[in-house]
């Protein structure tokens, strides 16, 4: 296909330990990338990816579509306000179901290799909500299990984490909640205000509270929709920017070096629970 030519941008829904090399085939062909998370299962192949389009002059996207869901954004706004004023405490839940058929549909699912665990699949996009939104993480501690399902890597986790800025939460992860998806949540709480965004995939404005009113808080009841599924409905929002952003019309949301940021916390968590040792950040490795 690369050799057919013709080809402005690939877009990579292979299984996650196959991106890198896809990623870096593609830039050698002076192809543009946009890959589904998580970008990599190892932080060299990350940084290996970003590394390959740089010297190729390609763009290499990494697709965080949940950034795009209307409750979020309002919650990014507040934050990136400083609404919150100091914030205090921040608690992340994914309670999802993966039943053992899930894993049994496909090999490279629940293998290290290819798929990672609860963490690295599943809750990729929430990970990455604790950088975005709450800002960089100073250190973590994390405990992964796999008490159920019959695969490689966990389907459970949890972690205890402190930001640079002071404030300290927790990231809580399981596939196993009965019968069904359960929850997807994100609680801030903050000097001067408190929200929690739930539902089953952060898509409901269930506490929106702060000291002071401001124009966003007109949003907040229109906010909220029903899902489907748990991918949200920002796909279509995020194409929309690669094809901007190719045209120079328009920055990326979130291209190799912003994909780096999530990944990078994720390594941290899996190097924690391997060694029962706090992690610092950035990683030295």
């Amino acid at each position: 296909m690369l050799a057919a030519g013709g080809i402005d941008c690939v877009a990579l829904a292979t299984p996650s330990g196959l991106h890198a090399a896809q990623t870096i085939e593609c830039a050698r062909a002076g192809v543009h990338v946009i890959t589904e998370k998580p970008m990599a299962t190892r932080w060299q192949d990350g940084l290996n990816m970003v590394r390959a389009c740089d010297e190729a002059a390609v763009r290499l996207f990494v697709v965080k579509q949940n950034r795009r869901n209307a409750t979020l954004q309002l919650l990014k706004g507040a934050a990136a306000q400083e609404r919150f004023g100091r914030i205090y405490a921040v608690a992340v839940n994914v309670f999802w179901s993966r039943p053992q058929s899930y894993y049994d549909s496909a090999a490279w699912r629940g293998t290290w290799e290819f798929d990672g665990g609860a963490f690295m699949n599943q809750a990729s996009h929430y990970v990455d909500l604790l950088d975005w939104i709450i800002g960089p993480v100073e250190s973590v501690m994390a405990y992964t299990g796999t008490l159920a399902r019959n695969i490689e890597v966990e389907d459970t986790g949890v972690a205890a984490l402190r930001w640079r800025n002071g404030a300290m939460g927790t990231l809580n992860v399981t596939m196993l909640a009965h019968p069904k998806n359960f929850e997807g949540s994100i609680t801030v709480l903050g000097e001067k205000g408190t929200v929690r965004i739930g539902g089953v995939a952060v898509n409901r404005i269930e506490h929106w509270e702060f000291d002071q009113p401001h124009v966003m808080d007109e949003r907040v009841a229109a906010a909220s929709y029903e899902v489907q599924s748990v991918y949200g409905h920002g796909h279509a929002m995020y194409y929309d920017n690669v094809i901007q952003s190719l045209r120079g019309r328009a920055q990326p949301d979130t291209d190799g070096r912003e994909g780096l940021r999530a990944l990078e916390l994720l390594i941290a968590m899996y190097l924690s629970a391997r060694d029962g040792r706090r992690v610092s950040l950035p990683l030295r490795l």
